[in-house]
């Protein structure tokens, strides 16, 4: 793979900044088509398209998780695997209405491995790089909805939003606040739905019952309507 040890040439990671449209002109829907250009770094190649965002483009509530999977990769849209439909049943249990949802993820393109059998595409978890490359897409975006709390699904989209020092299993399912250049944000965090699958059976009810549980934490910051 690039980047390797041994001499190999390293992938170039200009970041996204480039390809985002002028200020003033980065509503969802622009931010979505011009992404589809981005060459930030060396995902887009490999990946089938970009995967840009899902849901209400002015929702109160933002789920940023980690990147598109195999299937969201070629479907182009996040969330529609397991980890989304157990993601989607979740957040109705929290008494989150869908048309207060918007749904992203920290990285826009699918990084992968293959294997045999039939080359099997296998998720790799993103590079801090990859995250870095991608971050400028994040935060036009959430500037462009601007929720009222954005909810972070796992430890990726943790450190994307809340710095490197970011852990998920100490900083769950309470209200973090941070200073941004739009004023005081709101955050909950909570484990990616794709952790929840990956637990034992014996210990999953549990998981998921702890990530609707972090999910109504979220509600009930979003106050009334």
């Amino acid at each position: 793979m690039p980047g390797m040890a041994g001499g190999a040439e390293k992938p170039e990671r200009p970041g996204a900044e480039q390809w985002l449209p002028e200020p003033g002109h980065r509503d969802v829907a622009t931010l979505r088509e011009a992404a589809t250009g981005c060459r930030g770094c060396e995902l887009w190649e490999p990946a089938t398209q970009v995967v840009f965002s899902a849901g209400a483009t002015g929702g109160r509530l933002a789920l940023v998780g980690e990147q598109p999977g195999d299937q969201e990769d070629r479907r182009g849209v996040p969330f529609v695997g397991p980890a989304g439909r157990l993601l989607q049943a979740a957040v109705e249990e929290a008494g989150i209405a869908r048309e207060d949802v918007y749904v992203t993820n920290a990285v826009k393109h699918f990084r992968f491995t293959q294997q045999a059998p039939g080359n099997r595409r296998i998720h790799a978890t993103p590079e801090a790089a990859h995250v870095t490359a991608c971050r400028p897409w994040l935060a036009a975006e959430l500037a462009a909805v601007d929720p009222e709390v954005v909810v972070v699904l796992g430890a990726t989209a943790g450190r994307a939003l809340l710095g490197p020092s970011f852990r998920v299993t100490k900083e769950r399912g309470h209200v973090i606040e941070r200073e941004t250049s739009r004023g005081t944000k709101r955050f909950v965090a909570t484990l990616h739905p794709s952790a929840v699958l990956r637990t034992p059976p014996e210990q999953r009810d549990a998981a998921r019952d702890g990530l609707v549980a972090d999910l109504r934490v979220a509600a009930a910051a979003l106050g009334p309507r």
